[in-house]
């Protein structure tokens, strides 16, 4: 139990009833006999203020690091707020000295005398007003300051020296609400402006007073239930079938010429020898099937985020058994959302090539544009500014426009023997020159670690190579994210019957609270607006400890559901509490019939434009879960990619169109079919086939596909993810790390 005797000791008291904490003006007052802190500082320390005063009595150290080593690192504000019950220092004064300010207290504590009649005592009955205009050509203290920091009093200085910032704000950036336990004043590292504040403290302060929702199903929509299922279980055999393709990489006589012919490890041993323990978050592990250009397994990448030394990362390794490591343009888009994840969190890339450059027979589709290949290599140098750290393996053919991958990378391994690195390979040289020559003397790990500096570490194999990249990670000066101090407590209802839970279509999709209570810590959650705007569930829950705001469909997005979301999203973004989007979007309505019916539809236009507008523009972390449909505009309203949410998965049941295709009008039998008829029956077979969750995760219009009874977890990591960019650096510098 923590004892306020050490504060005691500072005013040389002993606790009890009759003692309370000193405050520190009544330190020095007693200490310096009744004299204020003006005089006193003014004849004593030569104009020193308060903080260098204890600076020279304390060896140079300020109030904050002796209050850390005095009282376990905790700052002045928070131990005040937990002995005097979370009230600030204004508000203890006023408890403790019957409700004065400071001026009053002096006032009493000097027989009602302010700091005039003092002075007058001290030097002989004269009034420190005549005596300073004396001393000062005419002028006042106030005048004095004025002149001295060119017309402004002490606030409005402080305010320029510290961007209008008040020293309790100062302290807040400084030390992101929580000093790092061993750092002083002075070796305190610039942090990052936070996109949202700690959720985590918070979250487990009262984590059992929100309601507990009833997650039981009705017995009316048991069948309904089992309709879900029955859906569940057919699209997740296919899924798990294409996943388990998508793991042979480019089958299984690439993966063994890979592995003993030219003797490198499969794409996913290495991540297993770079992760701690294995954990790996995969992103769009499906991207590239059924492209029209043919099959690329897993867009000829593997990209993800894990752990390395506790420190989140977002890995990019090429798969050379896919193509031969060929570039594809939906290769090259996977690797643009994987630098884009990394810059959203300031995560760490590490970037395992092994690639054979650009497809030139799809060079119109991968070299060209904006968001073609180029903007790799301009992503790492906006990056590498930013103070983001990017490491590279060379582990295998690095050709054209991949040898500026590890390059441009701030520290590069290059592996003898596997790793090579040249704009053209020896067959171009010898059909450009006639000459013969190596790989190994063209572009080899000891050229490039002895003669061009293009590598900065040279590995005899891939198991050090990949032990150089932890060492590295280890110098960055990155703090981990800090584990929870207890287990949350697990929803109560079993997430595995989220699968039932699953919408198979809009006409019978049960409550989505039924899905929430199988989500959030202990089923419990806070609902906002419960009995307005039905059609929308907005509220506060936990996920694994982390507080997050909840939007999610409940039936169609209506006018008075979309005021609701629109007033709970602002809400959050004030709050800095980051959203979790659950997108079940109803398909459009039909057009108005009637004048009411027109203004409905524009009343709900205009609320559902107020929603989109707080969703764009709230500053938070955004997750979107498309449980069932994603239809329209509707979409866009519950942070669609369009919006730009952190990180945005399906669940294999869900569909992703402009139009539901269901819902288009029956045609007749076979023989009876005119040509419109026929031509509306090959639009909604289209229509059908591009919904599908697997043809949208194919063209990255997602990051991938989880399971059900998984969303809790992942939730949790990508929280976890986003978390950690508050402990990052700021590097101060504009320009990235450039290799001379």
């Amino acid at each position: 139990m923590w004892s306020p005797a050490p504060l005691c000791a500072l005013g040389r008291r002993r606790p009890g009833p009759s003692a309370p904490l000193q405050p520190l003006t009544r330190l020095l007052q007693r200490e310096y006999r009744e004299k204020t802190p003006i005089p006193l500082l003014q004849r004593e320390y030569r104009e020193k203020t308060p903080i260098r005063l204890l600076q020279r009595e304390y060896r140079e150290k300020t109030p904050i690091p002796l209050l850390q080593r005095e009282y376990r690192e905790k700052t002045p504000i928070r131990l005040l707020q937990r002995e005097y019950r979370e009230k600030t220092p204004i508000h203890l004064l006023q408890r403790e000295y019957r409700e004065k300010t400071p001026i009053h207290l002096l006032q009493r504590e000097y027989r009602e005398k302010t700091s005039i009649p003092l002075l007058q005592r001290e030097y002989r009955e004269k009034t420190p007003i005549p005596w300073l205009q004396r001393e000062y050509r005419e002028k006042t203290p106030i005048h004095l300051l004025q002149r001295e920091y060119r017309e402004k009093t002490p606030i409005p200085l402080l305010q320029r020296e510290y961007r209008e910032k008040t020293p309790i704000h100062l302290l807040q950036r400084e030390y992101r609400e929580l000093l790092l336990p061993g750092q002083g004043w002075g070796r305190t590292q610039h942090l990052p402006p936070r996109r949202f504040l700690s959720n985590k403290p918070k979250s487990r302060r009262h984590p059992k007073t929100f309601p507990v929702l009833d997650g039981r199903v009705p017995a009316v929509c048991r069948h309904v239930f089992q309709e879900n299922l029955r859906n569940s279980e057919a699209v997740i055999k296919r899924y798990l079938e294409l996943l388990e393709k998508v793991k042979k990489g480019g089958g299984e006589h690439a993966i063994l010429r890979h592995t003993q012919r030219n003797r490198k490890m499969f794409v996913r041993e290495r991540l297993r020898l770079l992760l701690d323990n294995g954990e790996f978050l995969e992103l769009s592990p499906l991207a590239g099937l059924h492209m029209p250009y043919g099959d690329v397994p897993a867009a000829g990448c593997l990209t993800g985020i894990g752990r390395i030394c506790g420190v989140w990362c977002v890995f990019i390794a090429s798969d050379a058994t896919v193509k031969g490591g060929t570039i594809y343009p939906i290769g090259v888009k996977k690797q643009l959302r994987a630098q884009e994840i990394a810059m959203e969190n300031r995560l760490l890339s590490v970037h395992l090539v092994d690639s054979g450059g650009a497809f030139l027979p799809l060079q119109s589709e991968l070299f060209p544009d904006k968001l073609h290949g180029g903007r790799i290599f301009y992503n790492e140098a906006i990056m590498s500014a930013m103070g983001i750290p990017q490491v590279a393996v060379v582990c295998g053919s690095c050709v054209a426009g991949g040898a500026y991958v590890p390059t441009m990378a701030e520290e590069s391994v290059i592996i003898d023997k596997i790793g090579t690195l040249f704009l053209a390979g020896p067959p171009l040289v010898k059909a450009a020159t006639g000459e013969d020559v190596s790989p190994e003397e063209l572009g080899g790990a000891r050229l490039h670690s002895q003669v061009s500096g293009c590598s900065d570490h040279f590995a005899p194999s891939e198991e050090e190579a990949y032990e150089c990249i932890r060492n590295i990670v280890c110098t960055l000066n990155c703090e981990p994210v800090p584990e929870g101090d207890r287990e949350p407590d697990r929803p109560l209802y079993s997430p595995e019957e989220l699968l039932g839970l699953a919408p198979l279509d809009y006409s019978c999709s049960l409550p989505v609270t039924l899905i929430l209570s199988r989500l959030v810590d202990g089923s419990r959650f806070q609902e906002f607006k419960a009995a307005y705007g039905t059609t929308l569930v907005t509220g506060f829950g936990h996920v694994e400890g982390h507080l997050v705001g909840i939007v999610a469909n409940n039936g169609e997005l209506a006018h008075d559901a979309a005021l609701k979301g629109s007033h709970f999203v602002q809400l959050c973004g004030q709050r800095g509490v980051p959203i979790l989007f659950l997108q079940n979007t109803a398909p459009q309505p039909a057009g108005p019939a009637s004048i009411s019916q027109a203004e409905a539809h524009s009343n709900r236009l205009k609320a559902q434009a107020s929603m989109m507008a707080a969703v764009a523009c709230a500053a938070v972390p955004k997750i979107t879960i498309v449980i069932g449909g994603c239809f329209g505009s509707d979409s866009y309203v519950m942070c669609g990619r369009s919006f730009s949410p952190n990180f945005l998965f399906l669940w294999p049941n869900a569909r992703v169109a402009l139009v539901d295709s269901r819902r288009f009008p029956t045609a007749p039998p076979a023989g009876d079919w005119t040509g419109e008829e026929l031509e509306l029956e090959q639009l909604k077979a289209k229509l059908e086939e591009e919904s599908s969750a697997f043809y949208s995760s194919s063209r990255l219009w997602d990051d991938g596909i989880i399971l059900p009874q998984d969303t809790r977890k992942v939730i949790a990591q990508c929280l976890e993810i986003m978390e950690q960019k508050k402990s990052q650096a700021v590097s101060p510098r504009s320009h990235p790390i450039i290799r001379m």
